[in-house]
This record gives structure tokens, C-alpha cells and sequence, in this order.
């Protein structure tokens, strides 16, 4: 059997992989000149196992319009006429409720939950490095207000077993010494215990080198054209160098960019790219860097120590597919770095990068089957991509090969959006 694979990002690679290791001849092709070159690239490196939910939830509404008015805003609203951005804006506060965020919240943590527990297997069996640590994630309270909040999130990890605790200032201090440098900024914390930390881009590269011994095939500089369909089933990928690539069965985990290539054949998923962006500097004093992930909850941007480096990452920006890095669009993560470890990285050498989030109106990937029956889908992880995409490509490269996944496929797949 022979699988092509659409997309080399962290989610096309860990499919590839699991279909490997099933023995699968597999075929991997991507527009870029290596693997995990886009979204994968320089994300906030958090394996987010207990912050596993959906951005559209109850309240979300008002509080976007008063981000919005914020001076360092984690939300921006390009004012696009694109009716597919404000339909699917329209979707995403339709699911702001108490009933959709609890449905949608139990498939997403079913999807990080396989994630967390799969990866460690894969991990032992390919031995791969990725600056990968386990100390968990510290969300970081600025307010007693914010504090107070946190309660409802404390019932929801306490639902799903997701273990945490609540930290008052001394506490966080103990878990991340540097914080005490600035001890006046916070007032407290939720640490999440079970969470990780790790290089997406540096997972995927040594993945894809594992999947190249293991006889897996990769074509970059591939842009697709489309997919070709003849008698009800895809009969290849065309692309623009190499013609129409075959296989038996075809997976799209092509991110942002899986609807261009999944609408002309009748596949319409309200999938829409959310622009994200971050800096990456050297770590100047271990004694005042991070040691883990901090996430402060007024800026929702995240801190993350990956080896020697510090990855800042955050905001939200609905701007269509734009790629331009702005020279003040970084002012913000920066801004959250410079103000809680101000002597912990060199800012004068930070590298920002943007890119585009996958995101589902509901919050939920798009997994497992399609209309046609050798077509199978890996897309929508919105900012969960990384936390996801062992369990994704697990249960992908399964329904792919006709077994039974080891978690249900109920609500995951496009079904749900009735097309």
C-alpha cells in the first residue's frame, strides 16, 4: 500500500511516521524546501496537554472587544471584505456558549490526552532530541481578579483530570526563580503539571530523518495544484514539478492551506488561518531566564525555555493569508519578555516570525475520513498542532489502514459540520 502524505509540518510528519511504522510505502510532499518550514517553524513550544480548549467559549465576545481597545492587544481584526472570514467569525461566536464549549472542550482533551500519552512511546522508540523538558506550564495571574477567574478553568482541569496547582506569589517563585526579580508584577499562578515544553521545528526535523530511515520518501519544492478525482476517488496529487503523484490512499495535513486544495472537490471545512507571532533570543542569565512555560494570562502570550534559547509567543490576528512581519509587530511578546525577565535574554538578538494557525470555528481538528473513500484529512489544530499531532497522526495513520483507533473518531471528523 502506498500513502501519499500532503503537508511536512509537525502533523504530515507524525502521520507519515505512524504510517511507517505499519509498514506503509509512504510519499510526503510539501511547497517548502524542508520539513516544518511554516506553522511548525517557531511556534510558542508548548505541549498544552491541561490548556487543551477552545478559544470560542462562553464570554469570549465582550472580552475580544475589550482587547481590542488594549495598547498591546492579543487580539487584531483586520476589517477584510472577505465573506469567508466573517462567516466564519460568525461560527466561532455562535459556539461561545456553555453547551458547545463543553462538547467541544471533551473532543479536543480526548485528542491532547491520546497526544500526551503516545508521544513518550514514540520518543523511547526513535530516541530523537527536541530540547524537550517536563516542568509543566505556569499560567501567570497579574490580578487577584484574574486569579478569582481561574476558578471555573480549576473545575474544568478537575473534570477531565488534568492535575494542577493553585500557587500564590511565593509559590511561583519557587517554581520559577527568576520571577522573583519582579515579584510586584503578579500577584499568582495555576500551574499545569502535567504540561511539556519543546522544539516543534526540531522535533519535526529529527522525525523526518527517523521517517527517511525508515524508507519513508520526501519531495519538497512541490506546490500542489489540485487533487485530482476520477470515478469517486482520488486518482493523484498534481503538482507543479513533478506532475501527478499516486498513491492507494492520500492524507491533507496541509494546515491553513488544506481548504485550497479540499474545496474545488466538494470538501468545504471552515477552516481559517489565525496569525500568530513570536521572537526566539539567547538566553543571557540562567539565573534570571525561565525555566519552563510561562503564560501570562493579560498579554495570553507564552514563555517558553527550549536549551539555550527563549521562545516569546503569542497574540492573534485575523488577517487572511498574510505572511508580512510588520517591524512593530513583535512589540508585544517583547514587551511581555522585557517586563517579567528583563535580564533573562538578550532582546537586541531576538528573531521574529510569524505564522498562520489553522483554526476551526469550534476548536476541534479535522481528522479521519472524508467524502471519498481514500481521502483522509489532518487539519484544523488551531494552536494545538504541536500538543496534538502524535495522537492525530496515530489515529489518522489507523483510520488510513482500516484498524480501529484507539480513541473515537465521534465528533472529529468533517462529518460534524454536516457537508
Amino acid at each position: 500500500m502506498k500513502v501519499v502524505v500532503m503537508g511536512a509540518g509537525v502533523i504530515g510528519v507524525t502521520t507519515a511516521y505512524y504510517l511507517a511504522k505499519q509498514g506503509v510505502e509512504v510519499v510526503v510532499i510539501d511547497r517548502q524546501t524542508g520539513p516544518g518550514l511554516e506553522t511548525s517553524y517557531a511556534n510558542a513550544g508548548q505541549l498544552s496537554y491541561g490548556m487543551t480548549s477552545p478559544w470560542a467559549a462562553p464570554g469570549i465576545p465582550l472580552k475580544a472587544i475589550k482587547w481590542m481597545f488594549m495598547k498591546r492587544r492579543p487580539l487584531f481584526i483586520w476589517p477584510l471584505m472577505s465573506p469567508t472570514m466573517w462567516k466564519w467569525c460568525a461560527q466561532m461566536v455562535g459556539n461561545c456558549n456553555e453547551e458547545s464549549y463543553a462538547r467541544n472542550k471533551g473532543r479536543m482533551v480526548r485528542v491532547s490526552s491520546y497526544s500526551r500519552d503516545v508521544m513518550p512511546d514514540l520518543i523511547a522508540d526513535t530516541g530523537i532530541e527536541y530540547d524537550g523538558r517536563q516542568q509543566g506550564t505556569l499560567q501567570l495571574f497579574r490580578t487577584a481578579k484574574q486569579m478569582k477567574a481561574s476558578k471555573a478553568d480549576q473545575e474544568v482541569l478537575a473534570e477531565y483530570g488534568s492535575p494542577y496547582e493553585v500557587l500564590d506569589r511565593d509559590a511561583c517563585v519557587a517554581v520559577e526563580p527568576a520571577l522573583g526579580h519582579v515579584r510586584d508584577k503578579f500577584v499568582g499562578g495555576l500551574r499545569l503539571t502535567a504540561d511539556r515544553t519543546g522544539d516543534c521545528r526540531m522535533f519535526t526535523i529529527a522525525l523526518t530523518e527517523k521517517c527517511i530511515q525508515m524508507g519513508v520518501e520526501f519531495q519538497y519544492g512541490q506546490s500542489i495544484k489540485a487533487i485530482a478525482i476520477e470515478n469517486g476517488k482520488v486518482a493523484g496529487v498534481d503538482t507543479e514539478i513533478a506532475g501527478r503523484i499516486t498513491g492507494d490512499a492520500y492524507v491533507c495535513a496541509m494546515g491553513s492551506y488544506a481548504v485550497s486544495v479540499l474545496n474545488p472537490i466538494g470538501i468545504r471545512l471552515p477552516v481559517y488561518p489565525v496569525k500568530g507571532y513570536s521572537v526566539t533570543l539567547p538566553v543571557n542569565d540562567d539565573a534570571f531566564a525561565p525555566q519552563s512555560t510561562i503564560m501570562d494570562e493579560t498579554h495570553k502570550v507564552a514563555i517558553t525555555r527550549l536549551g539555550d534559547r527563549i521562545r516569546v509567543a503569542g497574540q492573534a490576528e485575523i488577517a487572511g493569508y498574510s505572511s508580512r512581519l510588520g517591524p512593530h509587530a513583535t512589540d508585544t511578546v517583547k514587551h511581555v519578555i522585557g517586563d517579567l525577565f528583563p535580564k533573562g535574554g538578550d532582546i537586541s538578538r531576538a528573531e521574529g516570525w510569524t505564522g498562520l494557525r489553522p483554526m476551526t470555528p469550534d476548536g476541534t481538528p479535522v481528522l479521519g475520513a472524508s467524502k471519498y473513500s481514500n481521502l483522509f484529512l489532518n487539519t484544523g489544530h488551531g494552536t494545538l498542532g504541536w500538543t496534538m499531532a502524535c495522537g492525530s497522526g496515530r489515529a489518522v495513520a489507523d483510520v488510513v489502514m482500516g484498524n480501529t483507533p484507539e480513541i473515537s473518531m465521534d465528533g472529529l471528523t468533517a462529518a460534524r459540520y454536516g457537508r
